[in-house]
C-alpha cells in the first residue's frame, strides 16, 4: 500500500478536518440470545472517536456476535447502541453508516475489481459521474487501480481483502468494522497487512473495531482493547494494561503464557510476600493479605545457579531453543514453570536435569485475590 496516494473523493480528504468526522460508539447493557442461549451478557463499552479497538478473545466468546450487533446483523439485542450519540438499536444495517469486512471479503465473483467497488455506491445511488472518481482514489488508496479490470478469481488473497477495505471505505462509513479480515492470509502476509490496515486507519481517521483471536493482531494494532470471554467482558484497556496488570486469570491466562501458582499474601511490618501452597516465599510489591494466585510472565523471572532469600529451587525439565530465546522448563514449586532468557552468541545454556534457582522480579508480580478466576 502506498502511503503517498490520498482518498480524495470521500468527504475525509474533501472537508480537511479528519476529526470532525470521527465518532465514539457508546454500549450499555447489551443482552442477546439465539433462542435459549444468552451469547452477550450485559456489555458495556465506550469506544472513542478515531479509536482503533479490537475485540479479543476465544472461539464462543461472543466478540463476533457483538461486532455484528453493532453493525445491524442477527437478532435485535436488548439495550443500548450509539453511534455518533445516535441511538441505531432499532435501524437496520443501511441506515447506521457502518462499514462491515467480513472474513470471508465476500467480493461478488461475477464482477470486475471495479464494479465490486462501485456496488456500494450504485446501491446508495451515488451521481453516477461521482462513481468513477470515488472507485478510482479508493483502488489508489489501496494501491490496486492497476488491477481494477481483473476478476476476484486472479487476485491473490492480501489482493482480495485490499479490495474488501476499498469497497468499503468508498461509501465513507462513520464506524469500520473488521471480522477476522486476515485470518485467511499465510502468516508473513498477515503481518504485512496488519500494518497496512493500521495505515489506511490512520490516514481516514474512521473508529475501527477489529475482530481478532489473535492476541499478536490485537496488540501490534489496536489503541484499546476488550477481552471477551462467555459473552462477557472481561477487560478493557491498552494492550500493555492489559499484559501487565490483568484484572483475573482468565486475561492472564489469555494474553501470552502465563505461570500461575497459588498461595497466600502475607504482611510482615513494611515487607510483603507470596507464600505458595508449597512453601516457597517471594518478595511482592504490594497486595492485600489473603488467599490467592501469583502470574509470573516467563521473561520476568531469571534462571540462576545462586539461590538464596527469595528464590525457588527447581530442576530443569525441558529445554526449546527459540531463536532469540531460550525457553526452560522448570520443575519448581510443585508446577512447571517457565522460563523465557535470552540468547545470544556465547550464551551458556542449562542442561536437562541441572539443579537451579528461579528469581522473580517482585515489581512485574501481579497477584490476583481468590475468587477473582473470571
Amino acid at each position: 500500500m502506498n502511503d503517498s496516494t490520498q482518498l480524495e473523493a470521500p468527504a475525509v480528504a474533501k472537508n480537511g478536518d479528519m476529526k470532525q468526522r470521527m465518532v465514539g460508539i457508546e454500549i450499555e447493557n447489551l443482552h442477546l440470545s439465539f433462542g435459549q442461549t444468552e451469547v452477550l451478557s450485559g456489555v458495556d463499552l465506550t469506544i472513542e472517536p478515531g479509536e482503533f479497538f479490537a475485540f479479543l478473545g476465544p472461539s464462543g466468546s461472543g466478540k463476533s456476535t457483538l461486532l455484528r450487533a453493532i453493525a445491524g446483523f442477527g437478532p435485535r439485542p436488548r439495550g443500548m447502541i450509539r453511534i455518533g450519540g445516535r441511538d441505531v438499536i432499532d435501524l437496520p444495517p443501511w441506515k447506521r453508516n457502518v462499514g462491515m469486512v467480513f472474513q470471508s471479503y465476500a467480493l461478488w465473483p461475477h464482477l470486475s475489481v471495479r464494479e465490486n467497488v462501485a456496488f456500494g455506491l450504485r446501491e446508495l445511488r451515488f451521481p453516477r459521474a461521482e462513481i468513477g472518481p470515488r472507485v478510482d482514489a479508493a483502488l489508489d488508496l489501496v494501491g490496486l487501480r492497476d488491477l481494477a479490470d481483473r476478476m476476484p478469481n486472479q487476485l491473490s488473497g492480501g489482493q482480495q481483502q485490499r479490495i474488501a477495505l476499498a469497497r468499503t471505505v468508498v461509501v465513507e462509513p462513520q464506524v469500520l468494522l473488521l471480522d477476522e479480515p486476515l485470518s485467511n492470509l499465510d502468516a508473513n502476509l498477515r503481518v504485512q497487512m496488519r500494518r497496512e490496515l493500521l495505515a489506511l486507519q490512520r490516514k481516514l481517521g474512521l473508529t475501527t473495531i477489529f475482530v481478532t483471536h489473535d492476541q499478536e493482531e490485537a496488540n501490534t494494532t489496536s489503541d484499546r482493547m476488550a477481552v471477551l470471554d462467555g459473552g462477557v467482558i472481561q477487560q478493557v484497556g491498552t494492550p500493555q494494561q492489559l499484559y501487565d496488570a490483568p484484572c483475573n486469570l482468565f486475561v492472564a491466562g489469555f494474553l501470552g503464557t502465563a505461570n500461575i501458582l497459588e498461595g497466600r499474601v502475607e504482611r510482615d511490618g513494611e515487607a510483603v510476600r507470596f507464600v505458595t501452597t508449597t512453601g516457597e516465599a517471594l518478595p511482592i510489591a504490594e497486595a492485600e493479605p489473603g488467599r490467592g494466585s501469583i502470574v509470573l510472565r516467563p521473561q520476568n523471572i531469571t534462571l540462576t545457579t545462586d539461590g538464596g532469600p527469595g528464590t525457588i529451587a527447581g530442576e530443569v525439565v525441558h529445554r526449546e531453543f527459540l531463536g532469540s530465546q531460550i525457553r526452560y522448563i522448570v520443575q519448581a514449586a510443585g508446577a512447571e514453570i517457565i522460563v523465557d532468557q535470552s540468547h545470544s552468541v556465547g550464551t551458556d545454556w542449562q542442561e536437562i536435569g541441572a539443579k537451579v534457582s528461579l528469581r522473580i522480579n517482585a515489581r512485574t508480580a501481579v497477584v490476583i485475590p481468590r475468587g477473582h478466576g473470571a
